[in-house]
């Protein structure tokens, strides 16, 4: 989402590609709720508070949220992934039943049992599907 929001080239076209595919209802898109705080303070530090705060409303309202709570932290504890903020994400995602993740970080979900895709990977399948 931060390439998007950020419009962080070469990485924005992909993610925004899935973005118009969820805001569409073609798939179903998820952010952890510890994601949403993440992806304000730093869009609010680059594009202003204002703007940053727009940004998380338009979010709301077209993704579901994968809520952290004492189980997800709880299973994030245990987990095999080496880093506790991407082991709270899988862990909220698991909970919600999600599919896959998104990630342009694949590496760090390696020990997960979800499936991980880059925007790039995810685009291109999206696109051999239609």
């Amino acid at each position: 989402m931060l390439d998007v929001l950020l419009d962080r080239e070469p990485f924005s076209g992909p993610a925004t590609e899935i973005l118009s595919r969820i805001e569409l209802g073609e798939i179903e898109g998820c952010l952890c709720a510890t994601t949403i705080t993440t992806i304000h303070y730093l869009t609010a530090k680059t594009i202003g508070s204002k703007r940053a705060l727009l940004a998380i409303r338009k979010l709301l309202a077209i993704f579901e949220i994968a809520p952290v709570n004492r189980p997800v932290l709880a299973a994030a504890l245990e987990s095999r992934l080496a880093d506790f903020e991407d082991a709270v994400m899988h862990e909220a995602a698991s909970q919600v039943s999600a599919q896959a993740i998104i990630t342009r970080n694949p590496s760090d979900f390696k020990k997960g049992t979800l499936t991980i895709y880059s925007p790039e990977e995810l685009h291109r399948i999206l696109e051999l599907s239609t």
